[in-house]
């Protein structure tokens, strides 16, 4: 591993996700810009197209998310059930916490690379997934969050 890249921790799930757009932006993205350029190119100077320049543009982005991924893929290490413990909070966990008014929470621990709390899904770096690894049920854990100090209690956690 390059000691300037850092391990990206997936699950088995999110390892095919990054696989599956690495494929396609290599496959299917690399072809549909090239052509775009291609037809620009076609409509003349070069200097005053925006749309050689649009596609110049997505072309280096997608060349960046395809170098990021390729990075991320070389130093993956996959959680695999038998990897998340019950008894523990670690990275593929699902912990069902209450906090301080009572409200019921649930958050499923994931590297980083796979984080969405839109669904739920924090990542083992964030405030609240830092406070909850190596935790049990039972246990309280504090987090400061920008709007303050949380308290959550954790009451299940499972693979």
């Amino acid at each position: 591993m390059d000691e300037h890249e850092k391990e990206t921790i997936l699950t088995p799930e999110g390892l095919r996700k990054l696989e599956e757009e690495l494929d396609f932006l290599k496959s299917v993205k690399r072809k549909e810009i090239a052509e775009r350029i291609k037809q620009a190119k076609e409509f003349g100077d070069l200097m005053e197209n925006s749309e050689y320049e649009d596609a110049k543009n997505e072309q280096a982005f997608t060349e960046g998310r395809i170098l990021m991924l390729e990075a991320m893929l070389r130093n993956a290490k996959v959680i695999n059930n038998h990897d998340v413990r019950s008894d523990v909070v670690t990275v593929g966990s699902t912990v069902r916490l209450v906090d301080e008014t009572g409200e019921e929470l649930s958050y499923t621990i994931v590297g980083s690379a796979e984080a969405d709390p839109a669904r739920d899904r924090i990542s083992n770096e964030s405030p609240v997934g830092r406070a909850l690894l190596g935790k049990r049920k039972g246990q309280t854990v504090t987090v400061e969050v920008p709007a303050g100090t949380i308290r959550y209690t954790i009451r299940a956690i499972k693979r």
